[in-house]
Parts: C-alpha cells; sequence; structure tokens
C-alpha cells in the first residue's frame, strides 16, 4: 500500500469491460484500502472476463441481469450510427446501498443517467471515464452532444484516455482543463513483458512455420470489420506486391470477423500468396503472435485507444499505426519506434509499408524503444490518474 494512499468509497459503473479493464480494478482496489466497488452487466462481460474481475475484486465486483433494451445493439463499424436506449433495474437503488463517495461511470451514455441522478439527489461527486476523439465524433448529432454537455457540466472531472480525448472534451463539451485527467486507458503491460519473456526462440520459430511465412513479418491484430481498415490496408499490400520492399515478407491477419471471407476472396483475386489469415486467439495467447512477428500494422479508420498498440509495444515491437487511432500521439514516435500513416491514401500506406519493411536491421531496436515507450502506461498509473480524478472531483 502506498503511503498516504486514501480509503475511499468508489463505484464503478462499468456496464461492459474486457480482459484489459480487469488489473486497473485491482490496482484502483488497492490504492483505495478495498474501497472500489465495480458493478456491471452480466449479460454482456463475457465469463471468463467476470471470474478474473472476481478473483481481483472478490464480492466487490457485483453482476446485475435483465437490463431493459429499447432500440437494437451498436452494429454499425463507426460511432454514433445507432440510437439505444437501456435501464438496468435495481441499478439506482444499488447505489443508494453502497453509499459511495464518488460514482465512475463509463462514457455518457448507457448507465451514466444512474450515476447523473446520483450526483443531482444525493450530491455524490461523477467522474466520467471517457475515450472518444474529435474523429470518432464527427458524426454525433446535436442532440448527442447537447446531451453529453449537460452531464458534464454534473461531473466533477472527467478521465480521458489520451490528448487527443482530452482535447474533445475541453473544445466540443467545454469542460475545463483542470477538470480533466488523462491516462486510464493501458494494457496490461507487466503480464504481457513477463508472457514475451516466456517465448523461446524456437517457439517464434515454430509459429512462423504455422503460418507459413519468413523474412520480415507484419502482423494486424483485431476483428476483421469495416472500421479496422482491413481493405484499406490490402490495396496498399496489393500496390506494393512484388516490390522490392515487399521480397520476402508477409501479412498476417490475427483474428475473425464477418469481413474474413470477402478478405479471403480478394487475396485470392489479387494472387497475394504471401497474406495470411491465422483466425483468433485468445486473449491470454497473444503474446507468442506478437513474438512471431516483426512489425504490427494497425490500419484502423476510427479506433479510440486501441489496446492492440500497446500489448505489441510491451512484446518488443515496433508499430505503424493509423493517423485516425486516438492513442498514437502518447505512443508511436516516429523514426524511433514506429511510423504514422493515412489507410485511406493508399500511395501513402503503401509507401509507409515499403518503409517499414525496408527497416530490417533497426527492427528490434525500434522495438526496443517500444517497449520503453509503454513501460510507463501500467495499470498502477492508470488507478492512479482514476483517483487523482476522483480527488479532483470531490474537490
Amino acid at each position: 500500500m502506498p503511503t498516504g494512499s486514501p480509503s475511499l468509497r468508489i463505484v464503478w459503473l462499468a456496464r461492459s469491460f474486457l480482459d484489459y479493464r480487469v488489473p486497473v480494478f485491482a490496482a484502483l482496489h488497492t490504492l483505495t484500502q478495498g474501497g472500489l466497488r465495480v458493478v456491471y452487466a452480466a449479460d454482456y462481460v463475457p465469463d471468463d472476463v467476470q471470474a478474473k474481475a472476481q478473483t481481483a475484486l472478490g464480492e466487490h465486483a457485483i453482476p446485475l441481469r435483465g437490463e431493459w433494451k429499447l432500440g437494437a445493439e451498436d452494429r454499425h463499424f463507426l460511432a454514433n450510427r445507432n440510437l439505444s436506449l437501456r435501464f438496468q433495474p435495481g441499478l439506482g437503488r444499488l447505489l443508494w446501498q453502497l453509499q459511495p463517495e464518488v460514482v465512475i461511470s463509463d462514457g455518457f451514455f448507457k448507465w451514466t443517467v444512474a450515476g447523473a441522478c446520483q450526483r443531482v439527489r444525493h450530491g455524490t461527486p461523477l467522474v466520467i471515464a471517457y475515450e472518444r476523439t474529435a474523429h470518432t465524433e464527427r458524426h454525433a448529432q446535436g442532440f448527442r452532444t447537447w446531451y453529453r454537455r449537460r452531464v458534464a457540466r454534473l461531473a466533477g472531472a472527467v478521465a480521458c484516455s489520451g490528448s487527443l480525448c482530452a482535447e474533445y472534451v475541453e473544445r466540443s463539451l467545454g469542460v475545463p482543463r483542470e477538470r480533466i485527467v488523462t491516462g486510464h486507458m493501458v494494457a496490461d503491460v507487466p503480464a504481457l513483458l513477463a508472457a514475451r519473456a516466456r517465448v523461446t526462440a524456437s517457439a517464434r520459430e515454430a509459429q512462423r512455420a504455422r503460418w507459413g511465412v519468413a523474412g520480415v513479418v507484419m502482423v494486424c491484430v483485431g476483428r476483421l470489420v469495416e472500421g479496422k481498415g482491413c481493405r484499406e490496408l490490402l490495396r496498399a499490400w496489393a500496390a506494393l506486391s512484388g516490390s522490392t520492399a515487399a521480397g520476402r515478407a508477409a501479412l498476417v491477419f490475427v483474428g475473425d470477423g464477418p469481413l474474413r471471407a470477402t478478405l479471403a476472396a480478394d487475396v485470392r483475386e489479387r494472387g497475394l500468396r504471401e497474406v495470411r489469415f491465422a483466425g483468433p486467439v485468445p486473449h491470454d495467447e497473444l503474446a507468442a503472435s506478437y513474438a512471431a512477428a516483426d512489425i504490427l500494422v494497425m490500419p484502423t479508420l476510427e479506433d479510440n485507444w486501441s489496446l492492440v498498440v500497446p500489448e505489441a509495444m510491451a512484446c518488443g515491437l515496433p508499430v505503424a499505426c493509423s493517423r485516425y487511432n486516438g492513442c498514437h500521439p502518447e505512443l508511436v514516435q516516429p523514426g524511433r519506434n514506429g511510423w504514422i500513416f493515412d489507410p485511406l491514401d493508399t500511395p501513402s500506406c503503401a509507401a509507409t509499408l515499403s518503409e517499414a519493411l525496408a527497416a530490417g536491421a533497426r527492427l528490434p531496436a525500434m522495438g526496443g524503444v517500444s517497449r520503453e515507450i509503454v513501460s510507463a502506461f501500467t495499470p498502477d498509473r492508470a488507478a492512479a490518474n482514476l483517483l487523482n480524478a476522483c480527488q479532483i472531483a470531490r474537490g
């Protein structure tokens, strides 16, 4: 326990989350001397992730079921293209029973209404944990922005993922800079560093043999959906194919999704023999996939803060990252540990891929810089930033 850490009752309304959140929960729970409760929708959080949360927090991980829904689930790959309302029976009563000193809520919609009501009725300070940027919110309708501004006035602080998120919150939602804290989005860097260290050289070569690849290997990790820029990446790869830079190089997609068949057909039509589809890999086994690659390529058309980037960096990879990924100002330093490109500009994207593949002997050193940069982005740091936001909200 760090000296001077406060005992603080916090309720985090984390309706839905994945593996990467659990270490942050655990660290914040420790910082507050066991004062954190995480309330979540058991119908949305995967069973294995729930088990991890319950291991970390015990009875302080509180599942709720039976959410009422109006409108369809978010199926569009772009933000603000779907409208749905959610009401969780018993959530307001549970908040009153838990008597929190601070409420943290993810985003502005879904369960944040309960946190806002707690703020109005009982004066409980509210912190909004937010991730979006001006780019991801470029299609936000007027009523959404109006609503967010009203809720932002109730919030004592907004915890932003990074600088692009903070810029949007300050300029578009009118939150004063002194009420904004950045740095709550992180991968489980310590665990990934340890997992990568366990991957031997022979295991790395065995994975590359299973993929059927040689030379410089680029890996693209994530769901195969429109918003991740998979089509755009293949266009650039096809433009590069046959060039000197692309000689003895391969592109591997790790993940699955509705676009897989379309992408595979495109590969066949273009005759791209150096492209592989490895399929989905469990989160706890991703280190072996990163270890088998030389470069991560992230061609997303819209991402708040893609966790794939810090995961790959923790595993020692340089990163070719889309300019539409909200984490690039903090994590990718062009020329030192990666490259920034526009996936919608095929010639520019192909030129970036060519430059990355040509880096050759520099790639391990660039991966070392990635490790150095991402080592500051840990669950402990994220928890400390969230605790700071809570103290600002209380003040």
